[in-house]
């Protein structure tokens, strides 16, 4: 799914020309502590309830106010992974959303984000994760599929990125298609790969914030 896909249309934008007061209060209806500012259809920020308090002026101008993350935007074709990314890299709740041209379409929210994830293929489908150390010289994703599928599985979606306290060792997050995999497990081990995390499907569901957790946990952007 796209960033276009994703833009949450009950979210407006402010105006140079509105004040401190309206902007609070559009946050209050919407439940959000930031909002985007665009002027002649451009992006120009976000401006957040902080800093309007922080400045205790409510008919100061939104153009008079210092926005916050300029540069927290995506395109409309890229990917919802690019605006996880986006936002935990601005430590953001929205990311503005740009046509190819450069006008602005909206925004969309983490939460939205999230549960795109959510609805995708990968997580709405029965299995477990294993969790591989791997170095880096020697990862091969086709050799690791080969080894789960001569279990008589699938990988139905990979997460690799940089193990945090050894930087030529990589993280190999694998969801397969079955619920018990002590049989794949042991393949991956006899052929020395390291298996640091196992997680079986659980029947209870969790709230966006655990979801969110769990992902920048193993995506870890």
């Amino acid at each position: 799914m796209v960033a276009a896909n994703l833009v949450n249309h009950m979210i407006p934008p402010l105006k140079p020309t509105d004040d401190g007061e309206k902007a609070i209060i559009w946050m209050e209806e919407l439940r959000t502590n930031q909002l985007p500012v665009i002027e002649k259809g451009k992006f120009l920020g976000f401006i957040s309830e902080d800093i309007i308090l922080d400045d205790n002026d409510p008919k100061k101008l939104v153009r008079d106010y210092e926005l916050e993350d300029l540069g927290c935007m995506v395109t409309e074709h890229q990917h919802f992974y690019d605006i996880i990314r986006m936002a935990s890299d601005c430590d953001s709740q929205m990311v503005a959303v740009l046509s190819a041209e450069g006008g602005f379409l909206g925004v969309v929210g983490i939460e939205d984000t999230i549960k795109a994830i959510a609805d995708s293929t990968a997580v709405q489908d029965q299995g477990a994760i294993l969790v591989l150390l791997v170095s880096y010289r020697d990862y091969s994703l086709a050799e690791i599929s080969r080894l789960v599928e001569g279990e008589n599985a699938r990988v139905l979606s990979v997460t690799v990125n940089r193990d945090i306290s050894d930087n030529s060792m990589l993280r190999v997050t694998l969801k397969i298609n079955q619920t018990e995999v002590s049989h794949i497990a042991a393949s991956l081990e006899r052929f020395g790969y390291r298996i640091i995390g196992r997680f079986q499907e659980e029947e209870t569901k969790t709230n966006d914030r655990e979801r969110y957790d769990l992902l920048m946990k193993y995506l870890n952007i």
